[in-house]
């Protein structure tokens, strides 16, 4: 009997800040997020929990992650963040639709490794 092991290693990418996600801080952030992209990454966990604040910048930016990830057969889940006011954005603006969205970063996990 023969029998073969492949190795299965899945490379998840976990992107965590307690900053605002804003017009300022945005373009470092994407950036950062293109080169783990460059780089190979396809699947992201963003943990949006600690994040205070959120704006049309900084949604734009985890959309564009999005579309890149999707491309490379990858996705991106976001963590619900526990500041009412960046969760009612993401939920005024259907985000919570278009992303999968995790109440923990370890849910997000298993949901990408399995």
């Amino acid at each position: 009997m023969e029998i073969t092991v492949h190795n299965c290693i899945i490379q998840v990418a976990v992107v965590t800040t307690d900053e605002r996600i804003d017009v300022s801080s945005a373009p470092n952030l994407r950036e950062r997020l293109n080169a783990l992209v460059a780089e190979g990454a396809s699947r992201f966990v963003i943990d949006l929990s600690a994040v205070p604040f959120i704006d049309s910048a900084g949604m734009g930016m985890l959309v564009s992650l999005l579309k890149h990830a999707r491309i490379a057969s990858g996705e991106v889940i976001l963590v619900w963040p526990t500041e009412d006011g960046p969760k009612k954005i993401l939920q005024l603006t259907k985000l919570d639709r278009v992303f999968p969205m995790a109440d923990t970063v370890g849910s997000a996990l298993r949901t990408l490794t399995r």
